[in-house]
């Protein structure tokens, strides 16, 4: 069996994100990408990414670059990024050093490219992906190793983009399958089976029956998973906690 197919089966049948991340960042650095930031969310708005809090990122950059470029809010005017929410598929990083070579950037943008080379990030690939909602917006950007130049990862990208970008589709679609909590606290058992019975169209009385609870009990888990969700009402919580795949999953083992 192919190396390609063993491991995707293994990106299939991986159960949380943290695995997935840690097979993707395995496979791509057999492919030279050995630095990587992945983005994904749900709350994307006409003009933004929507609140900062409820983007997924996942990314193996040291922990300083990633409260420069992503905490700051810099990332927001990265030309890649940029890129990114306007168009799907994949782009090679030459896209920046023509940008700068014919004087467009912007200081913001500059910022930028002065901050990637303070950490060695000169050269890769990012792919923008395509979701089923014009909410949603996933990202990743595919970082070379230190000392290598665009030109050989565009040589990469000719013999093996297409696989590349399989294995990324692949891996982004696992990912968004999987439960995740964005930088707030996760929902408890007790909050994600309110909303659930919530979700299933109960009444406050019904879902303290069922949950052996007494309705002011279960209002309390409503109110705290409103909270850990930031939202006001149970019915936004419903939607964003299905949003993250927070409630009807199966529990972990």
């Amino acid at each position: 069996m192919s190396p390609l197919i063993v491991h995707l089966e293994r990106v299939m049948e991986a159960t949380s994100i943290e695995d997935i991340w840690s097979l993707h960042l395995e496979k791509m650095a057999g492919y030279g990408f050995t630095r990587m930031l992945y983005g994904f969310t749900r709350f994307r708005t006409s003009n933004s990414f929507g609140n900062a809090d409820d983007v997924l990122v996942l990314s193996n950059h040291p922990e300083s670059y990633l409260t420069e470029f992503v905490q700051s809010g810099l990332y927001n005017n990265a030309p890649m990024v940029k890129w990114a929410a306007a168009n799907e598929g994949a782009c090679s990083w030459r896209l920046i050093g023509e940008m700068a070579a014919s004087n467009t950037m912007t200081p913001t943008e500059k910022r930028v490219l002065e901050l990637n080379h303070k950490y060695d990030i000169k050269a890769g690939y990012s792919i923008s992906f395509r979701d089923v909602s014009v909410r949603a917006k996933g990202a990743i950007g595919l970082c070379a190793r230190p000392g290598m130049r665009q030109h050989e990862v565009d040589a990469v990208w000719d013999d093996f983009g297409r696989e590349i970008t399989v294995i990324n589709n692949v891996t982004h679609l696992r990912i968004t399958a999987m439960p995740f909590a964005s930088s707030r606290r996760a929902l408890t058992p007790r909050q994600r089976e309110a909303l659930e019975w919530v979700g299933d169209g109960k009444t406050m009385q019904d879902i303290a029956t069922i949950m052996g609870l007494t309705p002011a009990t279960v209002e309390k888990h409503l109110r705290l998973a409103r909270e850990a969700l930031d939202v006001e009402t149970t019915a936004q919580a419903v939607l964003k906690a299905s949003f993250q795949n927070q409630i009807f999953i199966f529990p972990a083992e």
